[in-house]
């Protein structure tokens, strides 16, 4: 009897043990999210007709060059540009959704979002909540796709002299996001905690 509480003490333990590294990585996680800005578009619904939607939006967007925060040298600047020009975000999105024969209405706001874990080429992004602009189609009800605008990760607006993440971010905050094997169990930790403690979650497209 004496040794199974033993054992159940140093089970308990080792819970609150991996409870807590969890926590401390994510502090170290969330001041690479302070530095990142991501794009969130959401389709209407996940049929066919409302997905394909969304990447044409999508497309109307990328290519209309209202996502140019490349000349940023900050999140908070990229964040600034980006509200001057939320009307003609919305109206340009507005615009293709009536071109395409829909009637959907199309919001676009700035604001705290969830993204699970995301690799871009060699670059890992942790789960958690990041600031984004979130792009609504109607009900914005089905599957979404997102993408990293500060700093360019996935933009056409990237060039050679735009940020590069490794201006934003400290040494041991890139090696986090590089090298994804030897955080790929803290990262799963990350996912798990935020989805029992803080369950609202982005639907993966």
């Amino acid at each position: 009897m004496k040794l199974r509480t033993i054992e159940i003490i140093c089970f308990l333990s080792l819970i609150v043990c991996v409870f807590i590294s969890t926590l401390n990585f994510d502090n170290k996680c969330d001041d690479i999210r302070q530095n990142v800005l991501r794009l969130h578009v959401v389709a209407n619904s996940d049929s066919k007709r409302d997905q394909q939607l969304k990447f044409t939006v999508r497309d109307e967007l990328l290519k209309s060059g209202t996502f140019a925060v490349g000349a940023s040298s900050n999140k908070q600047q990229a964040q600034a540009e980006i509200e001057k020009n939320l009307p003609s975000l919305q109206q340009k999105a507005q615009q293709k959704v009536y071109e395409c024969g829909f009637g959907y209405d199309v919001k676009v706001e700035t604001g705290k979002s969830y993204f699970p874990t995301r690799q871009y080429e060699d670059i890992t992004l942790p789960a958690g909540y990041y600031d984004a602009v979130k792009v609504i189609i109607g009900d914005g009800k089905g599957q979404n796709w997102w993408c990293v605008m500060f700093p360019c990760l996935c933009l056409p607006a990237a060039t050679k002299d735009s940020v590069k993440l490794s201006d934003v971010l400290n040494e041991e905050q890139m090696e986090i996001v590089r090298k994804k094997e030897k955080y790929e169990v803290r990262f799963w930790l990350i996912e798990k905690y935020y989805e029992i403690f803080k369950p609202e979650k982005a639907t993966v497209s």
